[in-house]
């Protein structure tokens, strides 16, 4: 009811500066260059813009439909006295007088009388006239794995149905953030129609993957490759962290190729929770030796009376023992 009221109350031409004449053409280029004048995204913490805003959303809802735009100059040429709209018990007003006549309601709502006028119940058009929300809008783009990492503020370019020309908005991508995880914006979507809210913003994140680091869930993964002799004998080695950090990792004498070594608390922060880095140990064979180093590692291979082999293959042999005495 209160809607329709607004009918009578506010020229909807005037609000957007048009004549009654306008096309629909007309019509719709000057909301939309009146539409990003005034959005909430143009003018953050602007009250009297987001005041305009709602205004001429209200205005164009009505006048942007055709079948409510000739509602519209209907009611507005026949005057509220036609619909008993005037305020107090005089001429026209909610006791059921107009031109000094006497109309039976009949104990109905005058919203009902309204309702009957415009196809709906309560004086609302059968195309709706309550406020509705914006429809959501979807974006994708396109950050690095440290950008995830870390977080970021950035600008996206946005189309929307309701606007003639891209708009830009800032967004703020969190800390933690996964690749193809899609990330909700409230109010950032297509605006609302008759004062009702925006949509929303949902971003899918595409993250590019690094040279270094990989992810698991929380945790950080990277490949070490480490020389033969650092293996062998033990080292302290230099490791890159993602914050840009140096630790050092501790290598035991023995260390083997696969093997995993943790790094506490150099993961991403996922929900306030960070996780850690885990370092897998790549063991580097030389290709080209000089003929001392060959020498050297040939004098290492005669001193060494230890196969890596002989657990693997004992099983088998065995088997092979057990069935051959079977036969026999």
């Amino acid at each position: 009811m209160a809607a329709q009221r607004e009918w009578f109350e506010k020229d909807y031409y005037a609000v957007l500066g048009v004549s009654k004449t306008a096309t629909d053409k007309e019509i719709t280029k000057t909301y939309r260059k009146l539409a990003r004048k005034y959005h909430p995204d143009t003018n953050p913490n602007n009250v009297a813009a987001e005041e305009k805003f709602k205004d001429i959303s209200s205005a164009y809802d009505v006048l942007g439909d055709e079948k409510r735009r000739k509602e519209y100059d209907e009611v507005r040429q026949a005057g509220p006295s036609a619909y008993g709209m005037h305020g107090g018990g005089g001429r026209g007003g909610p006791s059921g007088f107009n031109n000094g006549q006497q109309f039976d309601m009949g104990g109905a709502d005058i919203s009902d009388l309204i309702g009957q006028m415009f196809g709906g119940r309560g004086g609302r058009s059968r195309g709706g006239v309550d406020p509705r929300r914006g429809n959501d809008l979807e974006a994708t783009i396109e950050i690095t794995f440290l950008d995830a990492i870390n977080g970021l503020t950035t600008s996206l370019r946005l189309s929307t149905d309701d606007e003639s020309s891209p708009r830009e908005v800032n967004v703020r991508i969190p800390v933690g953030v996964d690749n193809g995880q899609r990330i909700r914006i409230k109010g950032r979507g297509e605006s609302g129609r008759s004062g009702g809210p925006a949509g929303d913003l949902l971003i899918t994140c595409n993250v590019a993957p690094h040279h270094l680091f990989s992810r698991d869930a929380k945790n950080l993964t990277m490949q070490l490759p480490v020389t033969f002799t650092e293996a062998a004998l033990g080292a302290n080695i230099e490791v890159s962290t993602v914050d840009g950090s140096v630790v050092i990792l501790r290598l035991k004498p023995g260390t083997q190729a696969g093997s995993r070594h943790r790094v506490k608390g150099k993961g991403v922060n996922s929900g306030g929770v960070v996780g850690d880095l885990i370092v897998t140990v790549e063991v580097v064979v030389p290709k080209d030796l000089s003929d001392k180093q060959r020498k050297l590692i040939e004098q290492l291979a005669e001193l060494s009376n230890e196969s890596p082999r002989s657990d693997l293959f004992s099983s088998s042999k065995n088997s092979t023992e057990n069935l051959n005495t079977k036969k026999n």
